[in-house]
């Protein structure tokens, strides 16, 4: 089974023979390349073309975070099921305002159908998140009169902060007070970790995504502009809630996180590198978990999920079955 490889000291990776190495201060570590799936740089990473040369024929794509825990980019190899046909059906299916806005609505119906079942879990466990529960409701019933792309996302963000000013409801924990949505930089801890889960699940889309034959630089719901990838970005809407969002609530539950775990700088607050393992363990935990496919009638992880949700899309870019997203069961 292919893994992920995470690397949270400054070191060189280096082709060493038909294998790859990661040469640190406390010594070098060999990497089953056979095995691997992705790498994941959070610190200092040196490495020279050879390397990604050796990388790019093994198909293994390198994600790049910054001191900070911002994703800046990912090496993405040549891609290995390249579909003529399927890239144009993907980029007819975004110049067509229809079909376009069909699948822009499938993804936000998705991610507001699992904000609301993130909600139900904590209101039936006595948690006061009935109003938010009742406003996503609400505003997910409305994404069928969105006129345009624009405003659908506007409709999506309402519910999103709806859902937000829950969190305080379900964490209790005035260390984590949510105040408001802030990215670039976060604001406090709550969106720091908040930013780190998404930049994290965006890459674990985009390492599915290549293993299939679509193209990730054309989405839907998020424009196809000069941004360099955008379809993993769709895709992810439908799984943070139940992937990202849960992951935050029991680290923090837990007390696995606390706020000795943050830096306060002058560029924003920062996650140190602790809190970022402890985060990438349950969140790799979470994708491992297994779960019953309901049409499939098999146990699934998360992580496949992912993929099983690409290729529903490639079945409606092909005209053989409307796309549905995934909500979860619970």
């Amino acid at each position: 089974m292919l893994r992920s490889v995470y690397l949270f000291r400054s070191g060189r990776l280096a082709r060493r023979g038909n294998t790859v190495c990661f040469e640190a201060e406390d010594g070098a570590k060999y990497l089953p390349v056979e095995s691997i799936r992705d790498i994941y740089a959070f610190s200092e990473l040196d490495l020279n073309k050879r390397a990604l040369e050796f990388l790019s024929e093994k198909e293994i794509l390198v994600h790049f975070f910054n001191h900070f825990g911002y994703y800046v980019g990912t090496f993405y190899p040549r891609e290995h099921y390249n579909s003529g046909h399927l890239i144009l059906q993907q980029a007819a299916a975004y110049l067509d305002p229809t079909r376009r806005m069909g699948l822009a609505r499938a993804f936000v119906h998705g991610a507001l159908a699992n904000i609301a079942r993130v909600l139900r879990y904590y209101h039936t466990r006595g948690h006061a998140v009935g109003e938010a529960l009742q406003a996503v409701e609400g505003l997910a019933g409305r994404t069928g009169e969105a006129p345009d792309v624009e405003r659908l996302m506007a409709v999506e963000g309402q519910a999103r902060d709806a859902y937000y000013q829950a969190w305080d409801q379900i964490l209790q924990d005035p260390d984590f007070a949510f105040e408001a949505r802030s990215r670039r930089p976060p604001a406090n801890r709550l969106n720091a970790l908040i930013s780190f889960g998404n930049s994290y699940l965006y890459t674990v889309v985009l390492s599915e995504i290549y293993k299939t034959h679509l193209d990730p630089r054309i989405g839907f719901l998020h424009a196809t502009n000069f941004r360099r990838f955008s379809l993993n970005l769709d895709v992810a809407e439908i799984f943070k809630p139940i992937v990202v969002d849960r992951a935050i609530f029991t680290l923090v539950g837990r007390r696995q996180i606390q706020a000795k775990h943050f830096a306060f700088e002058e560029e924003g607050v920062l996650l140190e590198e602790e809190a970022r393992r402890t985060f990438v363990e349950e969140l790799e935990r979470r994708l491992q978990t297994q779960l019953e496919h309901r049409r499939l009638h098999q146990r699934v992880t998360y992580r496949r999920l992912v993929r099983l949700e690409l290729y529903k899309i490639e079945k409606d870019l092909l005209g053989d079955h409307p796309y549905e997203p995934y909500i979860a069961p619970w």
